[in-house]
Parts: structure tokens; sequence; C-alpha cells
């Protein structure tokens, strides 16, 4: 699919790998709708590129919906691409050294990770579905979603951050086959280590420990790395059904 004057949405483009998506559709010729919890950070991405600004909750049906409607009042067309970057990241023990259980956690982990994905991918699909079919092969758009390299090398305490990744790898392929009548293709990303805000956080040493089991390249990747593989799935429209995993060959240890 040729990204030029192709509409847009990216959820989490606020920061991190979500922001470095939605500046890179924008230079290759997209117009890109900015969704994000946090809304002074869709706010001033937006701004850069020109896009559009909707502070999000995805885990929230009538808030997505409601954010769709007004991206193709805004664009005039619905989206042909939409990359799902919005996520949580939460670390417990099933059971904490107190006894206490992580229920609530986990829960809202899947809530935002797994529904949230589910949610925004459902009304993308509904959205393309009016679209003109392009080219030879009748595409019609393209649904990216990210999940980890947690989903296959869960770490201790990952166990909610994990099973959410994991539903979100699964996803792939069965709606994949069930949009393939409609020239939609759904893939998902698996990043690895990157250097988001999260990352950013950890204690300089700790960062240089990391990326010293990182085996090529040896370092965390950039947001940019993301972003470019996401325009790689948008033009090549065999990628349909699948999880890539962006790891640099790093495989997680148990802790």
């Amino acid at each position: 699919m040729d990204i030029q004057n192709t509409c847009a949405i990216v959820t989490g483009g606020g920061s991190g790998l979500g922001a470095a998506t939605a500046r890179h559709l924008t230079a290759q010729g997209a117009k890109v709708g900015v969704l994000d919890f946090n809304a002074d950070g869709a706010k001033e991405v937006a701004a850069e590129i020109g896009g559009l600004a909707l502070h999000v909750n995805v885990a929230d049906e009538a808030e997505v919906e409601a954010a769709f409607k007004e991206f193709i009042d805004w664009a005039g067309e619905a989206p042909r691409i939409v990359v799902s970057c919005a996520g949580v990241g939460t670390a417990a023990r099933v059971v904490n050294r107190e006894g206490e259980l992580s229920i609530d956690k986990f829960r809202r982990t899947i809530d935002v990770n797994l529904v949230g994905t589910y949610i925004v991918m459902s009304n993308a699909i509904r959205a393309m579905a009016s679209l003109e079919p392009l080219g030879r092969d009748g595409e019609r758009g393209v649904v990216i979603n990210t999940s980890s390299v947690a989903y296959q090398d869960g770490q201790l305490g990952q166990a909610a951050y994990a099973a959410s990744k994991g539903g979100v790898a699964s996803l792939c392929l069965p709606v994949a086959r069930e949009t393939a009548r409609s020239g939609i293709r759904i893939m998902a990303i698996a990043p690895g280590l990157f250097a988001t805000a999260m990352a950013a956080g950890l204690p300089e040493e700790v960062q240089k420990g990391i990326e010293a089991n990182i085996p090529f390249p040896p370092r965390f990747g950039d947001a940019e790395d993301y972003a470019l593989l996401v325009e790689q799935i948008v033009r090549n429209k065999m990628l349909n059904g699948s999880t890539i995993r962006l790891d640099g060959a790093v495989r997680l240890p148990p802790r």
C-alpha cells in the first residue's frame, strides 16, 4: 500500500513507539490522527506533524468509537492504516512476599493492553470495510498491533504483561482470516528492549547490563526502528496474520 495521501491512526501516539510512528507516517505523506490517554503528549506530537490529537482511553469502547468518528470527519476518509501502540507495563508477582494477590493489576493490564487493542482493531476493521479497494489485490487497509517479546520470553513478575501481549499476538491469524474477504491485513510487532521512557528511568549501570545481553546491534532499539518496520508492513502486502519479533536476537533471561 502506498502511504502517500493515506489516512492513519496511531494509538499511544503521544510518546515512544507511537510518536515515532506518527512522525514517520507523516513524513511518508500520511494524514495522521494521534490518540493517547496523555492528552498533552498527543497535542504536542499532533502540533509537530500537523495531525489531529485525540484524548482517548483505548479500553473505553465509547471513547474509541467517538475518536474514529472525529478522525474521519477531520480527515475526510476512514484510515487505511491503524497502529496500536497504547499500553501499560505492569510488574507484579502472582503472590508477593506478603501473600498479597495481584488480580487487580492483572485485570487492568489485560483491559488496556489486550481488550484495548481489540476495541481499536474492531473499530478499524469496521471503518476500513467502507473504503474502496485498492490495486489488483483489492486491499482496503492494514492494522498493526503491538505485542512484545515478553509473550514468549516473559520474565519473573511479567505474568500479566506477558499474558496481555500473548493475546495480542494470538489475535493476528484468526482475525486476518476473518478480514481477508474485505482486503484488510492484520499484523503485530513484538518489540524487544527499546529506548522508551521506561528504559530511560533505569540506572545507567542497569541499562549497560541490559545492552550487553543484546547480540546485535548491542543497544536498545530506537523508536524509529519500530516505525520503519511499520512502514515495511504497510508496503508489503504479503505480510499478514503474523507477529514479527523486532529484538536484535535477544532472548530475555528468567529475571
